[in-house]
């Protein structure tokens, strides 16, 4: 469901010229990640290596992706779209380097710049100003860099007066503004976007988003992950979509864009059937106990009367839902 926010991001020229080349910038070559997830827990290390010993560990497999390749040639930009769980983050955590394919290759060109989980490796202890080192080293800048580049992202985050405070009393939003300012400090030439930025308050997201589009106008490579339709067609030339883990169309933004419109128009109406269903068992269920309570002349108590309201406003509740996203997705 798309929402004010989102829309804030689309480029004011909604067709901008985009700078291409005939260089490679992204190639992902036959990649598939394979996850293995453990059916018991294990407590120590030591618990791990005996069970392993005895061959008593047992996993299940999940592919989370499979055989997905496509190239990305410099300038252009890329939208994945998908329905939750069809591996568009784990895409872009693969591209970004933080997860390594089980089978095939990915080969990227130039300084990347992942604004994936913003803040996912600061560590709480540390103050802002140590994080800033240490999450600079943990996306693979060198220290003298990050020295160089101190200044310009303790201003850009707005924090110079908590810089010294453990980050552990730090509030979500100026974790996330740390963390975007530290990910922004290159000059990026593949720029890898997670869903929607929406960082801090009203004012720094409107100069967080300026920071993007300045990004795209220098000619930079995009991977950009939205459920909405609108920012992808007007950001992207090209898209790919997912569904549990492999590319089923992939072409022009516009293209790929309508496949996935009618995709999750299905999806919302199988969801809606599914809840009338849910709504018409309960319905029938009150009518058997007030045919009951008629018959014995005996009241229904106040507890199943509450249980079986509850079940119907839970159940309203979701159908509320399933039409607000089905009106998000056609705005």
């Amino acid at each position: 469901m798309s929402n004010q926010n989102e829309k804030n991001l689309v480029p004011t020229e909604t067709e901008d010229t985009l700078i291409i080349s005939d260089e490679i910038a992204v190639k992902v070559d036959h990649v598939s990640i394979l996850f293995n997830l453990n059916k018991e827990g294990v407590d120590s290390f030591k618990e791990y290596m005996i069970k392993l010993l005895k061959r008593q560990l047992h996993y299940d497999e999940f592919w989370a992706l499979t055989d997905v390749s496509f190239e990305l040639k410099k300038g252009e930009r890329l939208g994945i779209l998908g329905l939750n769980g069809a591996g568009k983050s784990t895409l872009l955590k693969t591209i970004a380097g933080v997860l390594k394919p089980y089978e095939g290759s990915v080969t990227v060109k130039g300084v990347i710049a992942p604004l994936l989980e913003l803040g996912a490796g600061f560590d709480g202890q540390y103050t802002g100003k140590e994080n800033i080192f240490l999450y600079g080293s943990v996306m693979g800048y060198s220290r003298d860099f990050i020295a160089s580049k101190y200044d310009e992202i303790v201003k850009f985050s707005e924090l110079e007066k908590f810089i010294d405070v453990p980050l552990k009393n730090y509030s979500s939003g100026m974790k996330a503004r740390l963390g975007f300012a530290i990910a922004t400090a290159v000059e990026p030439e593949v720029l890898i976007l997670d869903e929607v930025l929406s960082v801090g308050d009203a004012k720094f997201r409107a100069k967080s988003e300026k920071k993007v589009r300045s990004m795209f106008d220098k000619g930079v490579t995009v991977l950009f992950v939205s459920h909405s339709v609108d920012q992808v067609k007007s950001i992207c030339n090209k898209a790919i979509l997912l569904e549990h883990g492999k590319i089923i169309a992939q072409g022009t933004a516009e293209e790929v864009a309508a496949i996935y419109e009618e995709k999750t128009s299905k999806t919302l109406e199988a969801q809606m059937k599914d809840a009338v269903k849910d709504l018409n068992k309960v319905k029938n269920k009150i009518a058997k106990i007030n045919e009951a309570a008629a018959q014995t002349g005996e009241g229904v108590s106040a507890k199943v009367v509450k249980d079986v309201q509850v079940k119907v406003d839970d159940i309203n509740k979701e159908l509320g839902k399933a039409r607000e996203a089905g009106e998000g997705e056609t705005e």
